[in-house]
């Protein structure tokens, strides 16, 4: 999910597949993923969901970082992030690894395009700067579609139009349903039950709403992605 699309091998395409499916560890179990850096991406986008086995993340981050200090301290920034997020045990410095590092992978092409993304989600959430975060998001976009990376396309105008509808935009909503579609369309399980719940939240109560919100939590219980799972 945060490679640029130029960098993803056929070698990897199968475990990238399945974790996009929230299926980590048939992901853990491929060939491809006994390379450090595609162990460490999985770990990492299977903590930012299940908000488990940090340590295991953390040391595949950690191997990596010494391998590839670049992609590692692009990963390192997403597992402190997610800390503070969920409120994680996050550690004093974590906002500052955040910062630095998705800050020092816009110099990367591997992940410009996806650092460029981080970036925004930085600004908006530590800032509290919306129009800064915008062009962000915008910029991420505009790669997204230059590159062709629906993902990252859809990630970008959720955000997108999550702003727009705070600042009154109906059109932020034909946003959100994009993005929901998008993600469908890819097979991101988890993605996609992120974006129907946020959809959903958005739209008027009725037969519409419902079915978005039992789509989101059918997919968090089979895939125990534990922020969407409803509470029991």
């Amino acid at each position: 999910m945060n490679l640029n699309t130029t960098y993803i091998d056929g070698a990897a395409s199968a475990a990238r597949s399945l974790t996009r499916a929230g299926l980590w560890d048939l992901a853990l179990e491929s060939p491809a993923a006994e390379t450090v850096a595609l162990r460490a991406e999985v770990l990492t986008d299977r903590f930012f969901w299940r908000l488990d086995k940090a340590a295991e993340a953390e040391d595949a981050v950690a191997a990596l970082s010494q391998d590839d200090p670049a992609l590692g301290g692009f990963y390192d920034a997403q597992l402190a992030y997610t800390r503070l997020l969920f409120e994680l045990d996050p550690r004093p410095d974590d906002e500052a690894r955040a910062r630095a590092g998705f800050s020092a992978s816009l110099e990367d092409e591997r992940v410009t395009s996806w650092a460029t993304f981080w970036t925004g989600i930085v600004i908006e959430k530590f800032d509290d700067d919306s129009e800064r975060a915008k062009a962000r998001y915008t910029e991420a976009l505009d790669s997204a579609l230059k590159d062709a990376d629906l993902l990252l396309e859809s990630y970008a105008i959720r955000h997108l139009g999550a702003l727009a509808l705070e600042e009154g935009d109906g059109t932020g909503l034909d946003q959100l349903r994009r993005s929901y579609h998008l993600r469908a369309a890819l097979g991101a399980r988890p993605q996609t039950a992120a974006a129907a719940a946020a959809y959903a939240s958005e739209l008027p109560p009725g037969a519409e709403a419902d079915q978005l919100n039992e789509l989101a939590a059918r997919t968090a219980r089979e895939l125990r992605l534990t922020w969407l799972a409803p509470s029991q």
